[in-house]
């Protein structure tokens, strides 16, 4: 019996990083259990900045996923000016992770997330992705050069296109896996309380239907 999660997410979704914890508890919970992310794409291909109007909504909304998570936010009106919210660059970033060192890609996002959120960097700089990703453990030279390979891009068009046939369009999105079988976790946020539950119980009916020795 073959069992995972599917996690489809953002970067630089908001409630991605307030459901960061989530994904910790998890883990620590379950370190055997494999966490397959899946780049679900929440405004890829932005070409126009941020203006003040959009500033002041997004801060508005930034304040409730910290009420709710707990997570730390700075305000986007730290953002650089100019700033382009386009979520492909940090996108591309996981699956480049993913499909260099699987085990490494969670603290890649993690860290995109925290210099996002946390520090109002521009994580839609290559240069800046590419330093993030060294910080946790990849090799600069092949996640640079992996980052703008022909095959990279058809790999988060892949992500894309199976999230959207899905039907899914809210991140963050959890979904349990079994045997080539999809169950919906959750689809947006939930705290750690909320999630923990409908795990063990997914886990408990997977050893259930395990033979006996």
């Amino acid at each position: 019996m073959t069992q995972r999660l599917l996690y489809v997410m953002d970067p630089l979704c908001s409630w991605c990083w307030g459901f960061a914890p989530v994904i910790d508890a998890i883990q620590a919970a379950y370190p055997e259990l494999d966490i397959h992310m899946v780049a679900g794409g929440l405004r890829p291909g932005q070409r126009d900045p941020l203006d003040a109007a959009s500033r002041e909504a997004l801060g508005e909304h930034w304040e409730a996923v910290e009420i709710a998570s707990g997570q730390p936010f700075l305000s986007p009106d730290d953002l650089p000016d100019g700033f382009v919210y386009n979520t492909e660059p940090p996108c591309r970033a996981l699956v480049v992770g993913r499909e260099l060192a699987a085990s490494k890609v969670w603290d890649l996002v993690k860290a995109i997330q925290h210099a996002f959120y946390a520090q109002a960097l521009d994580v839609t700089q290559t240069a800046l992705l590419v330093d993030l990703a060294e910080q946790v453990g990849y090799d600069r030279r092949s996640f640079s050069e992996s980052f703008d390979a022909e095959i990279t891009r058809a790999a988060i068009s892949a992500d894309f296109s199976w999230t959207r046939d899905l039907g899914i369009a809210g991140f963050p999105t959890l979904l349990a896996q079994r045997d080539g079988q999809l169950a919906l976790l959750t689809n947006g946020y939930q705290s750690v309380d909320a999630v923990m539950p409908l795990l063990d119980r997914w886990v408990a009916a997977g050893e259930a239907r395990q033979p006996a020795c």
